[in-house]
């Protein structure tokens, strides 16, 4: 129905050139079809246009650009990056051993690197209701000790409400992942995925870990360490097995390293968007 009255004028406007002008020199059934083919023509352009498959999407948007995450980006604008000044315990380390770091490994995203700004980082861990009350606090306890070895270079604080939270885990297992390559789904140990939005004007984020129910024990505790760190903005991953951040699950989990701890520094002295005003 949209399209109907564009295409009468069109007719029309056209139909008076070539009737005024082309008609008086070419045969009528000239005239006639490049009237037609004009009005072809004129109706892909507007099916092209109008299309809604060609328009901006602005809900949210997957982007699966991570292996073992996924990055979920709002179309919030962004403010010109700067830097956040380091808190203390983060400023105050420094690797006497000068073991290097993974910063190259690191991604970045449109609106910087993946820094928080406002501390304590708020982490729920959500208790689980599946199993029977006894596992659930063993779960609960095994992955709050990885968590809080963070807490000694970055601060955090365990909440209790997850809709207060920025970093929320969960015991669920992840969707399956596309092997790149083979085609062929496999299953993954954790995930850990992040969205960024506006509070305030405060251009911000949060984050999801969701960790496997397979995991148990030590690597349990091996997985929540190394999604952690994604989620305090590692976001990467290391080359190293020494390192917490490497790329795979080892047969003895190590704990975090100094070049876990030299590359997150790193990345908090970078610039960003994250946590400052989009006006």
């Amino acid at each position: 129905m949209f399209f109907l009255p564009v295409y009468g004028q069109i007719y029309k406007i056209f139909y008076k050139l070539i009737n005024n002008g082309l008609k008086k020199i070419l045969p009528i059934f000239k005239w006639q079809l490049i009237i037609i083919l004009t009005l072809l023509i004129s109706t892909g352009i507007l099916i092209i246009f109008g299309n809604p498959g060609f328009t901006q999407n602005t809900h949210l948007t997957l982007f699966p650009s991570y292996p073992r995450g996924s990055l979920l980006l709002s179309n919030s604008g962004a403010t010109s990056p700067k830097t956040h000044p380091l808190p203390p315990s983060l400023e105050n380390w420094h690797d006497t051993t000068n073991s290097g770091d993974y910063f190259e490994q690191i991604q970045t995203t449109k609106y910087g690197y993946l820094i928080w700004s406002k501390f304590p980082i708020q982490v729920n861990i959500e208790t689980p209701t599946n199993i029977n009350p006894k596992q659930a606090e063993k779960w609960v306890n095994q992955v709050t000790q990885a968590i809080m070895e963070w807490n000694n270079y970055l601060p955090l604080k365990l909440v209790e409400e997850p809709e207060n939270s920025d970093i929320k885990i969960t015991r669920k297992r992840p969707p399956l992942q596309i092997d790149p390559e083979t085609k062929i789904p496999r299953a993954r140990s954790a995930l850990t995925t992040y969205q960024i939005y506006t509070q305030n004007d405060i251009l911000t984020h949060k984050f999801t870990i969701l960790l496997s129910p397979s995991q148990t024990g030590k690597y349990l505790q091996a997985a929540a360490r190394h999604e952690m760190g994604h989620a305090l903005g590692i976001w990467g991953h290391s080359l190293l097995q020494t390192d917490a951040l490497y790329f795979s699950q080892v047969r003895e989990p190590v704990a975090i390293s100094n070049r876990d701890v030299n590359t997150l520094k790193k990345i908090y002295q970078q610039s960003t968007s994250l946590g400052w005003d989009i006006n």
